[in-house]
């Protein structure tokens, strides 16, 4: 058993590297790339859709020494694949928590991060990520690896050895107790790392290494809150320039600093919206992870039966971000908002109406992180005259629920 593990994410690890390899991108592409920010509908006909799936939660990486971790990372794979070949979508977010940082030994988070957008890539769709609270977070020492049981054998690599190679003999190891003819290359090896990866270090490898990536650095000045960018859905139309949504991305912190959009964020974004959609005659739509204080508000209203919301899953509390800088403000200011979407609440995947937008959750998809409900993706549809914004959710047993109209 341990062996066909293995082998298995032997197989997933080396179609990432070479499909990484043959997708590089050197740093003056990635500049002249990411001005662009634009995404095209497949279609050129009235009429025509662009559909959008959204990935919450896949928390890869969990426990790599056990049974169960590498496990997840393999169903996790199957339901995204899943909804991708049943929706075909034109575009996918992956919505924070793309790994579990705090859980995993291994240097370079990217090895997991990769693995995570491999069914996406294989497919040649084009995708974007932003940050959530795990994706760089320290790691976090069991505690029952002080017990009894004690620590499982930690063998750190040798300053010879290169980074890349230490990724790829780390996965190997810690699935099956180490193997012993390459405890040479790692005996009395003093680069054992027990930090995460910074949000700078995992967006620019995505970036970088895949031409399919929308994936966008913020201004510095937002920094440490790295994934904030906006993207545009242009018409069908020959012309490719007429903009039928504008689609924001915010990182809500966590992990290496508190989880909060910070006021500076929302500055950026008055900014941003002013300068693309000063009028705001174009429909907005806005991801970012963790909930804000608005979710609790409306959750509120839902337990007492005031709000009217569509959603199959009720099962928790709203776990909001630390506080309100702002943002909320904003985007009730702007009669363009039509709806936000997070994740971080693996027991919520209701969409409810709040002020004069929607307040959405995606739909746990990865098998990783906490509760045994059943997986599956928000998918979204933007239709181009006339204007429509739909959503649903799509199972990993293929099954199809929750339909809404968010805006016509």
């Amino acid at each position: 058993m341990g062996w066909c593990r293995i082998t298995i994410l032997c197989l997933i690890w080396q179609h990432t590297v070479m499909v990484r390899s043959e997708d590089g991108l050197e740093d003056d592409d990635l500049t002249s790339r990411l001005r662009d920010g634009r995404l095209r509908f497949a279609g050129g006909s009235k009429g025509s859709t662009f559909k959008v799936a959204l990935f919450a939660d896949l928390h890869f990486g969990e426990n790599a020494w056990s049974d169960w971790g590498p496990e997840h990372d393999l169903n996790s794979v199957k339901v995204m694949s899943t909804v991708l070949d049943i929706e075909r979508p034109d575009f996918v977010v992956y919505l924070g928590d793309v790994v579990t940082a705090n859980n995993f030994l291994v240097h370079n988070a990217s090895l997991y991060w990769d693995q995570a957008i491999s069914p996406t890539r294989a497919r040649n769709i084009p995708w974007a990520t932003l940050f959530g609270n795990h994706d760089d977070a320290r790691f976090e020492w069991p505690i029952d690896w002080f017990s009894s049981s004690g620590i499982p054998q930690i063998l750190c690599p040798s300053a010879n050895v290169s980074g890349e190679l230490q990724n790829e003999m780390f996965v190997l190891m810690v699935l099956d107790e180490f193997i012993l003819n390459w405890e040479g290359l790692f005996s009395g090896g003093d680069k054992c790392v027990f930090k995460g990866t910074t949000r700078l270090e995992l967006m620019r490898n995505e970036i970088t290494r895949n031409t399919l990536s929308y994936t966008g650095f913020g201004p510095q000045n937002l920094w440490p809150s790295v994934s904030n960018y906006v993207l545009t859905v242009v018409s069908p139309k020959s012309d490719h320039n007429l903009p039928v949504m504008f689609m924001y991305f915010l990182d809500s912190g966590g992990g290496s600093y508190p989880g909060v959009i910070s006021n500076i964020q929302s500055e950026w974004l008055r900014n941003k919206s002013q300068e693309v959609n000063p009028d705001s005659s174009i429909p907005e739509i806005v991801f970012w992870h963790i909930p804000s204080k608005a979710y609790e508000k409306v959750a509120k209203k839902v337990a007492d039966g005031r709000t009217q919301c569509v959603g199959s899953m009720f099962e928790e509390s709203v776990a909001a971000q630390d506080a309100e800088m702002g943002m909320m403000k904003l985007l009730k200011e702007r009669p363009s908002v039509k709806a936000i979407f997070v994740g971080h609440n693996h027991g919520l995947d209701w969409c409810c109406p709040y002020e004069k937008m929607w307040l959405c959750y995606a739909r746990h998809t990865g098998y990783g992180g906490y509760g045994t409900w059943a997986r599956g993706a928000r998918i979204l549809e933007i239709t181009d005259e006339p204007f429509s914004l739909k959503s649903w959710i799509r199972m990993e047993n293929g099954t199809l629920h929750s339909e809404v109209v968010l805006s016509t």
